[in-house]
């Protein structure tokens, strides 16, 4: 494969893998306000909605791998590579907000099928996790465009 077929390639998977990472993020940052209002009950229930949900780690792990391919890929081609590269440190960011603020509270929490005395603090760490990630999630897709965009 010709060198610059394999850029687009790499270019069109990041972006892709960043954009389906979004995804999981985007929806927890969109229903935040209206669980965030739900009582003990109804945010248990609510949580069983994100049963499964564990399979997205290999979008995630399909996002950064990719994004550090693209971005070791510009390099060598001596293009333009530090859009890429911040990308791929924003996706590493999620991972640091996930293992530092969102894995212990499902640990807390037995991945929220029993809520333990002041739940509202483990509640709101998780939520805002999520929101946080979502942010980055989302910034390295926009970075990740203008990257793949910019001629």
């Amino acid at each position: 494969m010709r060198c610059v077929d394999m850029l687009y390639t790499l270019r069109v998977i990041a972006v892709l893998f960043a954009a389906l990472a979004l995804v999981p993020a985007g929806a927890h940052l969109f229903s935040m306000a209206s669980k965030l209002q739900m009582d003990r009950g109804a945010y248990l229930s609510a949580q069983r909605a994100y049963d499964g949900w564990s399979l997205f780690g290999i979008v995630v792990i399909a996002a950064l791998i990719s994004c550090l391919a693209l971005t070791v890929a510009l390099y060598r081609a001596g293009e333009s590579y530090i859009l890429a590269a911040l990308a791929f440190l924003c996706l590493v960011g999620t991972q640091g907000i996930f293992w530092t603020f969102t894995f212990p509270m499902n640990s807390a929490t037995e991945n929220w099928t029993m809520l333990p005395p002041k739940w509202e603090f483990l509640r709101m760490q998780w939520e805002l996790s999520h929101a946080g990630s979502a942010a980055l999630n989302f910034t390295a897709l926009v970075l990740l465009v203008i990257a793949t965009t910019k001629s």
